[in-house]
């Protein structure tokens, strides 16, 4: 090894977090080039994640490193959110089935391959969605293993959450999950209101809340939340809701 590529993996292996994942996209910004990668590989100085993202050699890295390289070398909007962030934030006391991660980004953004295929032991489900729009509001940063994550904050999370009933999410479990999100903050839920792109989600959102007697829930100026006309059908056959018209199930204790 030439003295100058020499320096080189010193420096790359000296500023390599223990935890971290470096992509090759972002490797190759660097001035590591894919054969000199595959020579430190070789050495056993890096290892493959998957094909397409690397690990110090021997290191244990959690899925929350992926989502950092996504975030930070793609520089993609792919975050956790609804029933996951409210996990990692502590407010899913209810959750039953912690396995699964919920995964957000916008319309267009695929999720890695080499993330897929990593083996994290976990169930991905991964949305891309037009729910904000383009807005990335109501997110926030989470630490994690000395590491920065863009997650949903509560108020977010909460409505990403709603999104997807009927289909992975119980109306029973967030019904539970959010009776306790006392703390919500009403301007950030107003704005997110205003401007959620889903008649079903701002409908569901506000008949929980309201039924819950959250206490945040007066601050809200509802006059300037659209609703839409017409009714909603949650789930078929389900109770019909006059003062949100939605058709929602009987709620049930856990």
């Amino acid at each position: 090894m030439s003295v100058n590529n020499k320096k080189k993996l010193n420096l790359l292996i000296n500023n390599w977090q223990d935890g971290m994942i470096y992509t090759q996209h972002h490797l190759k910004k660097q001035g590591y080039n894919y054969s000199l990668v595959q020579r430190y590989y070789s050495s056993q100085w890096i290892e493959p994640v998957e094909t397409g993202a690397y690990k110090k050699y021997g290191d244990t890295v959690a899925w929350q490193a992926g989502i950092y390289a996504i975030q930070s070398q793609l520089n993609l909007t792919i975050h956790p959110g609804g029933r996951t962030a409210l996990e990692l934030l502590g407010y899913a006391h209810y959750l039953r089935f912690k396995d699964r991660v919920f995964l957000f980004g916008k319309a267009g953004e695929t999720l890695p391959k080499w993330f897929r295929d990593a083996g994290w032991q976990k169930e991905f489900e991964y949305h891309q969605t037009k729910l904000f729009g383009d807005s990335q509001s109501g997110l926030m940063s989470y630490e994690h293993r000395g590491i920065s994550l863009t997650v949903s904050a509560p108020e977010r999370a909460a409505m990403e959450m709603i999104y997807l009933i009927p289909k992975t999410q119980g109306f029973d479990e967030a019904d539970k999950i959010m009776n306790g999100l006392l703390s919500l903050r009403p301007d950030i839920v107003q704005g997110l209101l205003e401007n959620c792109r889903s008649v079903k989600v701002k409908r569901l959102f506000l008949y929980l809340s309201d039924r819950n007697e959250l206490p945040w829930f007066a601050d809200l100026n509802l006059n300037n939340i659209d609703l839409g006309s017409g009714k909603r059908v949650i789930v078929k056959n389900g109770k019909y809701n006059a003062k949100y018209r939605i058709s929602i199930p009987e709620i049930k204790e856990l």
